[in-house]
């Protein structure tokens, strides 16, 4: 992609023209799920230069046992500019995604999708390119149009709805007593509910994230650090 040079109107143009491809209706049941994969990303700067590392940690959807690890890492070439972050993302996940020997049936990210000002998150955006249903799962909240959100009582599965402008963007939830909730939002290929069945039933007692991107959190961290040691011996070219 050459959006390096592109302003935000024609991004923004990009997006809208993406919405028409969003669906949001179950491409496939929990029940026929085998694999399930986490994505996230993680940055740094070193001699002027912005690199990410983006990690695939797939999961058996049942036994939850990993069965395949994958990361790419590459520089950074898109500026920061808030709504747009698939722009810069998207290239990595497309080359994470290439190396996979097999090929997830779902695909969760540690970020927003239908949550977004046009609907446009990494989950969706992803889903869209890859052809490959999606959920996304936030950690902190989009704040779009000014619109709050109301905390879910504190019992596990407890959710409130997102609703701006009279529709429903996504969903707070609560996914363990005494911690934070998640922002939940389809990606694609998936409604809220669904989306919502599946988050929680990939959460264990470690963290509020849902393992699938609890665990590629921890790689792309672990990668991180690594590559950064390694940058003081040889830099990334």
């Amino acid at each position: 992609m050459s959006q390096v040079s592109l302003n935000e109107i024609s991004l923004a143009a990009i997006q809208e023209a993406l919405t028409e491809k969003i669906n949001l209706s179950n491409r496939i049941a929990p029940p026929s799920i085998n694999t399930i994969s986490g994505v996230d990303l993680a940055y740094w700067k070193k001699d002027g230069c912005e690199y990410a590392v983006c990690c695939i940690v797939t999961l058996d959807y049942v036994t939850r046992a990993v069965t395949e690890t994958k990361h790419y890492i590459g520089e950074i070439k898109v500026p920061y500019r808030p709504g747009f972050l698939s722009f810069r993302e998207l290239p990595l996940v497309l080359g994470t995604y290439a190396l996979l020997e097999q090929k997830p049936d779902l695909l969760m990210f540690d970020g927003n999708g239908y949550l977004h000002y046009r609907h446009m998150g990494i989950a969706t955006h992803a889903a869209i390119e890859l052809n490959t249903p999606a959920i996304g799962i936030a950690k902190s909240y989009l704040k779009i149009s000014g619109v709050d959100y109301s905390m879910p009582e504190n019992e596990v599965g407890a959710y409130t709805d997102i609703v701006i402008r009279g529709e429903v963007y996504g969903r707070v939830l609560r996914t363990r007593r005494d911690v934070n909730p998640v922002f939940v939002s389809c990606g694609n290929w998936f409604d809220l509910d669904t989306a919502t069945e599946i988050t929680l039933s990939m959460i264990t007692q470690e963290s509020r994230q849902p393992l699938p991107t609890r665990l590629a959190d921890i790689s792309v961290r672990s990668l991180r650090s690594l590559f950064l040691q390694e940058h003081e011996k040889d830099p990334v070219n």
